[in-house]
């Protein structure tokens, strides 16, 4: 590992490379060297939007070394939570990193005008980007690929659309063809900053020094990845082959969470979205799966024009944020909505619930035509949410621009709080499995169905009974080995690929050794800093609570009870300590 960090002030134009051997000794990289450089440098008390508030990009020992270990991890200030911001991206990032000597990006300050940067190794380049401002995430991608055509080596380019410039505060950052730093509102963070893209490339390769035990460690994750069944799902039709089986078990979210159970589910299913409009499917740089499935939609240039095709991506998630959840059923809809939220650099599921909010809101008369400036919003209409997200790109009114900071916002101002389907202000993910699943994103570290996988345990409880303490503990043992493989950093699609005996000899045979009792402390040591972290931001447990709508519907798993979700937040702590 290269072990060196590249820090930018973008107020004063400046950058420098250092090295830092105690920090990746300690705390490995990805996740848990980011944690820590985190509550160094940004105070918690900081506003997300100031200079003060950091970016950190990060990849650990895995990065680009051995398949499937593609992600980033970003982690700052969330604008949208007002806490810990975390989120994590594929694409070529990581590749592009580690080929310009990088593991770990600092990005601090404010640039008098919009801004891009350009990194190559250890040199970085500052060019105004003005002519950029306003321009679509995708427009955005198309200029900067000209930009680069002369250059050689493959660069990796992460910017935002204009969602970003708006201070949207559920805004992402995208990333090469499609891919995103999606929750928690890092496009948000950048465009407070006036940085509207930047790119990474190099040619700086270590060398490997144990070549013969590194190239069987690769080859055995690599047989893995491409001769087991551990991957095939996620290559064959992707995430979106959850939409029939949580459906069937009542557990796929509809209408803003009314029901487990979408009666029109098979027409916007993974199988169906593969029939009709599949062309595609790609792969993050260094991942022999291939789980990105691009759809193709036909947008018409405008009235007795001619068509333009894009390549629209969509997996699970996407499909519940805007097909089951506002009772959309149909792909093209579905896609159409995807490609605006693309363009201006939305996250999706934040996107999804906000507008999820406003339907419950205004149908029971929080919200009026007044409010709506004449559309009348109803459950299942298609071209009236598209109507909804052309005029927030527009900041058509006060409503449209209220959208864009959330459903929990949204309700603290004109009420329905629950009808916010939010945990600790994030947006709630697509799993009406039941309890596990609501007490993994309440308290999880970035209040994500990626902290502990809940939803995993609701299921596990149709195979086997267990005691709500055993229940929790999954929970927390979850949560804490994710460290781990966020420090790698490994795309969580790969977990089953890495278990223990495989990550410790993939951490020798690129020289970064360690014994299975420092990864027990490790771990614990990052998950407790970053709730450190997060209690210093404001969070409060005794003030946590689910959406009170939760308790009136039924789950996969059945009814959800009060005193049973205070129950398992105490159980948390207790066996966490936090």
């Amino acid at each position: 590992m290269h072990r060196k960090i590249l820090e930018i002030d973008l107020t004063t134009q400046q950058y420098r490379t250092y090295k830092d051997d105690d920090l990746f000794n300690e705390y490995l990289g990805g996740t848990g060297a980011a944690t820590e450089i985190l509550t160094r440098i940004c105070k918690p008390e900081v506003d997300p939007f100031s200079p003060d508030n950091p970016i950190i990009f990060a990849n650990g020992p895995f990065s680009n070394m051995f398949p499937v270990a593609t992600k980033t991890a970003a982690l700052f200030k969330s604008p949208h939570t007002g806490e810990l911001g975390e989120s994590h991206a594929g694409g070529r990032l990581a590749m592009a990193m580690y080929n310009a000597g990088i593991n770990i990006m600092v990005i601090k300050g404010k640039s008098a005008y919009p801004v891009l940067l350009s990194i190559e190794n250890d040199k970085v380049s500052f060019h105004k980007a003005n002519t950029l401002w306003g321009k679509s995430a995708l427009a955005t991608y198309r200029i900067l690929q000209e930009f680069e055509k002369n250059k050689s080596g493959k660069a990796s380019i992460v910017r935002i659309g204009p969602a970003g410039e708006r201070l949207s505060t559920y805004a992402c950052a995208t990333v090469d063809n499609q891919r995103h730093f999606g929750r928690l509102g890092l496009g948000a963070v950048m465009g407070s900053k006036n940085l509207k893209a930047f790119i990474v490339r190099g040619d700086q390769y270590e060398k490997i020094t144990n070549l013969k035990q590194y190239k069987a460690v690769y080859d055995k994750i690599y047989k893995a990845v491409v001769e087991s069944d551990q991957m095939k799902k996620y290559h064959d039709m992707g995430t979106a082959e959850n939409i029939l089986p949580l459906n069937m078990m009542g557990g796929l979210p509809t209408r803003n969470f009314t029901q487990g159970f979408f009666e029109s589910a098979e027409e916007i299913s993974g199988e169906t979205f593969a029939v009709k409009t599949l062309v595609q499917k790609i792969a993050c740089a260094h991942c022999q799966c291939g789980c990105i499935h691009l759809s193709s939609l036909r947008e018409q240039f405008g009235q007795d024009h001619s068509y333009k095709t894009f390549q629209i991506s969509y997996d699970y998630e996407l499909i519940y944020a805007m097909g089951s959840n506002l009772s959309i059923n149909s792909t093209d809809k579905i896609l159409r909505l995807l490609h605006i939220a693309e363009k201006q650099g939305w996250d999706v599921m934040s996107l999804g619930v906000t507008l999820a909010w406003l339907t419950e809101a205004y149908i029971h008369g929080l919200l009026t035509k007044e409010h709506t400036d004449g559309l009348d919003i109803h459950f299942g209409d298609g071209d009236t949410y598209i109507e909804i997200l052309r005029r927030m790109t527009k900041s058509h009114n006060e409503l449209y621009r209220d959208l864009e900071k959330g459903a929990s916002w949204c309700a603290e101002k004109y009420g329905g709080s629950q009808f916010a389907l939010t945990f600790g202000k994030n947006e709630a993910p697509g799993y009406m499995t039941g309890e596990n699943a609501f007490t993994d994103w309440l308290l999880g570290v970035r209040h994500s169905h990626l902290d502990g996988a809940g939803y995993s345990v609701d299921q596990a409880l149709f195979q086997k009974a267990l005691t709500v303490e055993e229940q929790v503990k999954k929970l927390v043992d979850e949560s804490v080995y994710r460290m781990l493989s966020n420090s790698l950093v490994i795309c969580l699609f790969a977990r089953k690929v890495y278990d223990m005996e495989t990550i410790l000899e993939g951490l020798e045979a690129v020289g970064e050794k360690r014994d299975p009792q420092w990864i027990t402390d490790f771990t614990w040591k990052v998950f407790r800093k970053k709730y450190e972290f997060k209690k210093a931001c404001g969070l409060d447990f005794d003030k946590l609570t689910i959406p009170e709508k939760l308790y009136h519907v039924t789950s996969a798993t059945g009814k959800t009870n009060r005193e049973r979700i205070k129950e398992r937040i105490e159980i948390f702590r207790k066996l966490t300590g936090v």
